[in-house]
């Protein structure tokens, strides 16, 4: 739980999070009127649950798996090749996220 001291709080809604914390308390901060708004309720739980695991798996494809990508490219794998399951996909090429690794049988398209 971001504990910011309350002095602190006003100023921090103001500006942008710079450390784990602030981004932490911010989006608490977020949450918790979207409850007050909303209701304590099994639907405003699962608007907020379904919100973050969107936007968790939206980041991690658009934004780190990319740069795991070129991480890869330029130093290597740490996986052995017998152990992948899909290819890395070049720099800039779209990866393949169905784990089907573009297969005969892929539906994804």
């Amino acid at each position: 739980m971001p504990y910011v001291k309350a002095e602190d709080r006003q100023a921090l809604l103001a500006r942008y999070p710079s450390s784990p914390g602030e981004l932490n308390f911010m989006l608490t901060t977020v949450i918790d009127e979207y409850v007050t708004t909303k209701g304590l309720n099994y639907q405003t739980i699962n608007d907020i649950l379904g919100a973050l695991t969107g936007a968790q798996l939206e980041f991690y494809a658009r934004v780190a798996r990319p740069y795991e990508d070129t991480k890869i490219a330029a130093n290597g794998d740490v996986y052995r090749p017998e152990h992948i399951t899909a290819p890395v996909p070049d720099v800039g090429q779209t990866p393949v996220t169905c784990g089907c690794a573009g297969g005969g049988d892929c539906h994804c398209a």
